[in-house]
């Protein structure tokens, strides 16, 4: 098997023969969820979810043929002793040693850059967490995806959950805006975002901390992306700085699915139900402004049980599960 590095961010025939293996691995590696449209994806390849640096590799069993390809994130800020590895092989190129090779390749790869964690995710009871399991990675935290279908909510609910979440709200602000955030605003969305450090997850893991640099960084993701993003803001009352806020996104390429992206309310700020009014302002804003939207995808760790209830009550139902893996790789 012959590896190949390429550089996503200059598009052609690699990103699309990695599109054409993701598009044929869906039906087995994530069924039920949304597809990303071909923009989306190159820009996920070249850039991820964050600003970390990756490397990404074709691993070809014939001339011009794409058996596999993976990337792997390194991040730089935080967590410098793990790598993310993303991996998939063709369908009709598993179960031949190939995984294998992939897995040892970027193994060998994190290595050289002082990494010893290999962590990655897939759907549970899929192939991918079936390899994860018989390569002799161990099992972390589980995130659980929901999904809402906008037409099931029943008449008047969003009006009623509004109406029990003001009282305790009395005196913050809505705001909301599209696409990047205010100028004057990128300091205090930094803020918050910080603020996510105390959600649940994988013990020994370092949270990431945010400041203005890194959200210019990811809003330039989204746009790369050509993901639609939308914020709805609580202001404090009194000092006017940011209580919480939630982030959501639409593929103009797909869209009638939404991808929730963050909501967050400040420590000081908690106990006043603005995750719940944040969120009701949000499907109350997308009616306007996202005809087309039919469904909402988010994910919460399993043990994040107030952002669930929250989903709860929105009409939020269990899609899927996803453990996330760890491999030491020594």
């Amino acid at each position: 098997m012959d590896f190949e590095r390429f550089d996503p961010a200059a598009g052609g025939g690699p990103v699309q023969a990695c599109y054409r293996s993701y598009l044929a691995g869906l039906p087995h590696d994530d069924p039920r969820g949304p597809v990303m449209s071909a923009r989306v994806f190159a820009g996920w390849l070249a850039l991820g979810w964050t600003e970390d640096p990756s490397e990404t590799w074709l691993a070809r069993s014939g001339p011009g043929e794409c058996t596999a390809w993976y990337v792997l994130r390194l991040p730089q800020r935080e967590n410098r002793k793990v790598a993310m590895l993303s991996m998939m092989v063709h369908p009709g190129s598993r179960r031949s040693g190939c995984g294998r090779a992939l897995l040892r390749h970027a193994a060998d790869r994190a290595r050289q850059h002082g990494r010893v964690l290999l962590t990655g995710e897939a759907a549970e009871d899929s192939p991918g967490s079936a390899f994860a399991r018989a390569a002799g990675a161990q099992q972390e935290i589980t995130e659980v995806r929901r999904l809402l279908v906008l037409n099931d909510i029943p008449p008047g609910r969003l009006p009623s959950l509004r109406a029990q979440a003001e009282p305790s709200a009395a005196g913050y602000e809505l705001r909301n805006w599209a696409g990047a955030a205010p100028a004057d605003r990128q300091g205090a969305v930094a803020e918050i975002y910080t603020e996510a450090e105390d959600m649940p997850h994988e013990e020994g893991r370092e949270p990431q901390h945010w400041d203005v640099e890194r959200v210019r960084m990811d809003e330039h993701r989204a746009a790369v992306q050509g993901l639609q993003n939308y914020t709805v803001a609580a202001v404090r009352p009194g000092d006017g700085r940011l209580a919480g806020l939630t982030r959501l996104a639409v593929d103009p390429g797909d869209p009638g699915w939404g991808f929730q992206e963050l909501t967050v309310v400040a420590r000081a700020d908690r106990g006043h139900r603005l995750g719940l009014l944040m969120k009701v302002a949000m499907l109350e804003l997308l009616a306007g402004r996202e005809p087309g939207l039919t469904r909402i995808i988010t994910g919460n760790a399993d043990a994040n049980r107030h952002m669930i209830a929250i989903n709860d009550a929105l009409g939020f139902t269990v899609l899927d599960r996803w453990p996330a893996w760890q491999l030491e790789i020594g």
